[in-house]
C-alpha cells in the first residue's frame, strides 16, 4: 500500500473528504503525519463503528423510468463489503463523512425499520407495488448478523404477503430461507445474487470484505432449489479488469440454476471516480490509463453518464460489443425465459400495533 489512508483489507486506497456540499477539507495534524511512519510504522487499524439512526420514514421512492421499481428499503447506510465501484459511496457525504474509508467502516443502522414499515403498510389507499431491498448497500452485509434488520423487516413482508425483490453479495441470504420459501411459493419474492468476478485474486481488492463468488454461486443453486426463483446480477462489469469473465460468470450462472442474468457496465458517480481511479493506481497502476479511457468510450467522453438509460447500459462501440457477448451467452444458456411479474393481490395490511400486544 502506497497511499497514508490505505488499509490492508479495504477497498478505498483513501479516505479524501467530500467537497460537493461546501464543506471544509479535514486535514490531519502535521506533525503526527509526519511522525507516524517513524513512530507507529503506518496508520493504526481502522475498526468498524455502528451508529443507530431513527429515521421518520423507512420507504424510498423514486420516479427513475429506467428503474423497475417505484419505492425500495436500504436497512442500512454504508456497507462494510467495502467494493470500490459501489454507486452508494456519495451517500456519506451527507453525513460530512468521506465515500472512502468512511462509507465501509462508519456505518448506520435503523434499529426501527420494521416499526416505520409497518405503519407505512397500513396507511390508508397505500398502493402496493414491489419493493426493492439491496439496491443502495446491502442488507445482508456482515452487520445483519447482530442487528437482524433484514430478517424484521422480511417477516413484516411476509406477515402482509407484500412482494419484494432483494439484491446482494452475501450468501447470509440463506438464513432467512424460512421465510422466503413460503413468499416463493406465493410469487412474492424474487432475489439477485451480484457476481462481479469468478478470480478470487480480483474480488480481494475489488470487494475485499463480500463473499466469494463462490459462495454466492452456492446460495443461488440452494435458493432455487428450496423454490425461491433466484437471478445473478453481473453488476458492474468493469472493462479492463473483469469483462473478460462475462461469458464464464452467464455459464456459472446457469450452472447453478439461475433463473435469469443482467449485467450493468460500472458507474463512477461522483466521488466514485476519484476514488476508483486511486484504486486503479494502487492495484493495477500498468493499466490504469487504458481502463479508464474504455470506460470514458462507454460514458460519452465522460467518468460517469448520469442520463437516464444510458446510464444504465453505456454507448458506443464498447458498450456494443459486451451486449453483443451477453445476448449470445445468455441465448446459449436458455435463461431469462421466466418473466413473471410478482403477485400485488395477496396484500393484506398489518394488524395495529394495540392488536398485537393482546
Amino acid at each position: 500500500m502506497n497511499r497514508p489512508d490505505a488499509r490492508h483489507g479495504r477497498g478505498a486506497p483513501e479516505n479524501r473528504t467530500p467537497t460537493r456540499f461546501g464543506l471544509a477539507v479535514r486535514e490531519a495534524d502535521g506533525d503526527w503525519l509526519d511522525s507516524r511512519g517513524e513512530v507507529d510504522e503506518g496508520p493504526p487499524p481502522l475498526r468498524t463503528t455502528v451508529t443507530v439512526e431513527n429515521p421518520r420514514t423507512i420507504l424510498a421512492r423514486n420516479t427513475s423510468p429506467d428503474v423497475g421499481f417505484d419505492r425500495s428499503i436500504n436497512p442500512y447506510r454504508g456497507c462494510e463489503h467495502g467494493c470500490i465501484y459501489c454507486f452508494a459511496r456519495p451517500t456519506h457525504a451527507f453525513h460530512d463523512l468521506s465515500p472512502g474509508l468512511d462509507f465501509e467502516s462508519k456505518l448506520f443502522v435503523k434499529p426501527n425499520a420494521a416499526q416505520l414499515l409497518r405503519i407505512e403498510l397500513g396507511k390508508p389507499g397505500y398502493r402496493v407495488a414491489p419493493i426493492a431491498i439491496g439496491t443502495n448497500t446491502d442488507p445482508y452485509q456482515p452487520i445483519e448478523a447482530k442487528w437482524r434488520i433484514m430478517r424484521s423487516v422480511l417477516e413484516v413482508l411476509a406477515e402482509t404477503r407484500h412482494p419484494v425483490m432483494i439484491t446482494t453479495k452475501s450468501d447470509r441470504v440463506l438464513r432467512d430461507l424460512d421465510l422466503l420459501v413460503p413468499m416463493a411459493a406465493q410469487r412474492l419474492v424474487g432475489v439477485a445474487l451480484s457476481v462481479t468476478s469468478l478470480d478470487p485474486s480480483v474480488s480481494r481488492t475489488l470487494e475485499p470484505r463480500a463473499p466469494s463468488a463462490k459462495k454466492r454461486l452456492a446460495a443461488v443453486k440452494a435458493l432455487n432449489e428450496a423454490g425461491v426463483p433466484c437471478s445473478v446480477a453481473i453488476a458492474p462489469v468493469v472493462p479492463g479488469i473483469t469483462d473478460y469473465e462475462l461469458e464464464h460468470i452467464v455459464e456459472a450462472a446457469a450452472d447453478a440454476g439461475a433463473k435469469g442474468v443482467f449485467y450493468l457496465p460500472v458507474r463512477l458517480p461522483h466521488e466514485v471516480a476519484p476514488l476508483f481511479r486511486a484504486w486503479l493506481d494502487e492495484h493495477h497502476p500498468e493499466r490504469a490509463a487504458k481502463v479508464m479511457s474504455i470506460i470514458r468510450s462507454i460514458r460519452g467522453g465522460r467518468d460517469n453518464d448520469p442520463n437516464w438509460f444510458s446510464r444504465m447500459r453505456g454507448q458506443g462501440p464498447w458498450a456494443e460489443l459486451l451486449r453483443t457477448r451477453f445476448e449470445i451467452a445468455v441465448k446459449k444458456h436458455g435463461l431469462n425465459t421466466d418473466k413473471r411479474p410478482l403477485r400485488t393481490d395477496l396484500f393484506v395490511a398489518p394488524s395495529g400495533p394495540q392488536l398485537r400486544l393482546l
